[in-house]
């Protein structure tokens, strides 16, 4: 059953000075018939299935396209430096977070997205993920779209049916729900509620923090004032203590959360869409090792239900003004300033078309389209990345293993995408505090049994202290 809820290969790298000796696009003057694509899609599988859909671009329109497999740190390195010597990537496919940065440093053409969107029909994307990449002036309010959104993944809780239902436990809807799920597990069966990040300092605490904090409506800063102080914030910040209370293990990062599922050993799991093939068995490097899994390999995929999203507090989108919030990334195409642009025009209207589904299927359960369908047809691609294969090697679907209902919660999941700060001016501040870890600094505390109230109170002020040093 799957509840659905309103909602080793060596890795190829390429230092930045690498790619701009070997990889850039000059400035573009005159048409041409080869263009350079920087993507962080990687691995040699990865690369290879990309030059793939890059050769049916060139069978199409006769012009060659160099897929250049180059990490997010470095795009931002060598982008910054090609602009400075003049040569830059003609394309370039990059998460929400960066690309709003280049554009505030005028380093994209914006001109050439907002073509491509106008060719696909914007209605047809996800609009949160356009929001994501919208960059709002501050001084004359006005936008723009920096990027064309590609595909994402988001936040999903997977949960043992058998075992919730065992500890005569409903499957949760809502953040305050989960918390008192996964308190039930563990007293009725002296099992972990619930594996997620909790690890104080960390990046895995910080990833667990903003998941939790979101879909229990809280914000971090609201027209430039920090919020996380707020009552809906200390009331998440109780709830997330709970959830890691729920662990029989101690404090989990990303890793431990999910081998504690994998391994039988976790009622419930916060993760990305990532787990998808691994509970299905279906990722050689990740396999499950429940006791169960001996004798059925695809025992946890059998057993497991899907919440794709949580409900904001007091109720559905439909009863209150608050939408859900799921935690989760997404990527998008920037077209460099001084690229070959109706080149890069082409190849972008290309891939979120004809070469889409090719696209998506690079890495399925990574890769969840942001463009669902055509006017005639809204959910067209959607349904086709329900029936792709978990990556190149792998030819069982999502809509194979699952369900076909699981695919449409995907799709719900992906429309709940929203980061802090994302498509607004607080855009900078929010990405701060992720990358310092601000807010889990202050999980120690919390555990200790500080108020929730004090703890987010601490947070605030570090929070404001990084807002007024920018």
């Amino acid at each position: 059953m799957h509840r659905r809820i309103r909602p080793s290969v060596a890795v190829v790298a390429l230092t930045a000075t690498t790619a701009l000796l070997a990889a850039c696009g000059a400035p573009a003057e005159e048409p041409t018939d080869s263009i350079t694509f920087w993507t962080p899609q990687s691995t040699p599988e990865r690369v290879a299935a990309q030059e793939a859909v890059a050769e049916g671009f060139t069978e199409e329109t006769g012009i060659e396209v160099d897929v250049v497999p180059l990490a997010a740190a470095d795009q931002d390195q060598a982008l910054v430096t090609g602009a400075a010597s003049g040569e830059v990537p003609d394309l370039i496919l990059a998460g929400a977070s960066q690309v709003t940065s280049w554009q505030s440093q005028g380093l994209l053409d914006t001109d050439a997205v907002q073509a491509a969107l106008d060719t696909l029909d914007p209605a047809t994307f996800n609009q949160n993920a356009l929001g994501a990449v919208t960059v709002q002036d501050t001084d004359s309010g006005e936008s723009t779209v920096a990027a064309v959104p590609s595909d994402g993944w988001v936040h999903l809780i997977a949960y043992r049916t058998d075992l919730l239902e065992e500890a005569g436990v409903e499957v949760p809807t809502t953040v305050e729900e989960l918390a008192q799920a996964a308190t039930a597990v563990k007293e009725e069966l002296g099992l972990t509620g619930i594996a997620l990040g909790t690890q104080s300092g960390t990046a895995s605490g910080t990833e667990g923090i903003e998941s939790i904090f979101q879909s229990a409506g809280c914000s971090l800063v609201t027209d430039g004032e920090v919020a996380i102080d707020s009552p809906v914030c200390a009331e998440a910040a109780g709830y997330f203590k709970e959830l890691r209370d729920s662990s029989v293990a101690g404090d989990y990062d990303v890793e431990s959360a999910r081998a504690a599922y994998l391994a039988g050993d976790a009622a419930m799991l916060l993760f990305s869409t990532h787990i998808l093939d691994e509970l299905a068995d279906l990722d050689e490097a990740v396999p499950p090792s429940c006791e169960e899994c001996g004798d059925d390999p695809e025992f946890l995929a059998k057993s497991s239900g899907f919440i794709t999203v949580l409900e904001p507090p007091g109720g559905s989108a439909d009863e209150t003004d608050a939408a859900p919030a799921q935690f989760g990334a997404t990527l998008a195409y920037a077209v460099p300033a001084h690229a070959h642009a109706d080149e890069a025009r082409q190849y972008i209207e290309y891939m979120l078309s004809t070469g889409y589904a090719d696209t998506l299927a690079v890495a399925t359960e990574g890769r969840l389209p942001l463009r669902t369908g055509t006017p005639e047809n809204p959910t067209e691609y959607l349904d086709a990345w329900g029936g792709l294969g978990f990556g190149p090697k792998v030819e069982s679907s999502v809509a194979e293993v699952y369900g076909d209902d699981l695919v449409t919660a995907m799709g719900e999941g992906m429309d709940a995408v929203d980061r802090w700060g994302q498509g607004t001016p607080d855009a900078t501040l929010a990405g701060l505090v992720a990358t310092q870890g601000t807010l889990a600094q202050q999980l120690d505390p919390l555990y200790r049994g500080t108020d929730p109230a004090e703890v987010t109170r601490q947070m605030a002020a570090e929070v404001t202290a990084l807002q007024q040093d920018q």
